[in-house]
């Protein structure tokens, strides 16, 4: 029940996209593996000897299959639990958006359901 709970509050489709990624938590670097990723966060496998916690400002950089492109998020970490810990994002920039946005679209394959959560992103708070 507590799942399907979680999921109806979801407001953004998470993409199962399992990669190699950077994650910087202050001056500390982790080569880390990236579970998934939403237009609003990322789910990330927690890394051995993590020392962070919910609140702390964290970055993640994502190397895409082209070898040149990335998406870079900044958030603060939303939650560390199961060895896994949640990004929430609270800025990225516009080519890393773009990347995103289309990494989403090939992976939803519904554009009504990407518009309507660009839309909720817009006036996301």
């Amino acid at each position: 029940m507590l799942l399907a709970n979680l999921m109806e509050k979801r407001q953004f489709t998470r993409i199962l996209f399992e990669a190699p990624a950077q994650f910087d938590l202050g001056d500390i670097h982790y080569e880390i593996t990236l579970i998934d990723i939403s237009l609003k966060g990322a789910l990330i496998k927690e890394p051995e000897d993590f020392q962070g916690k919910n609140g702390d400002n964290a970055n993640i950089t994502l190397t895409l299959t082209d070898g040149e492109s990335n998406i870079r998020m900044e958030g603060k970490i939303a939650h560390v639990s199961n060895n896994c810990v949640g990004i929430k994002c609270h800025h990225i920039d516009l080519e890393s958006a773009t990347h995103l946005r289309r990494l989403v679209e090939l992976n939803i394959g519904d554009q009504e359901l990407l518009n309507r959560e660009l839309a909720a992103l817009i006036n996301y708070h």
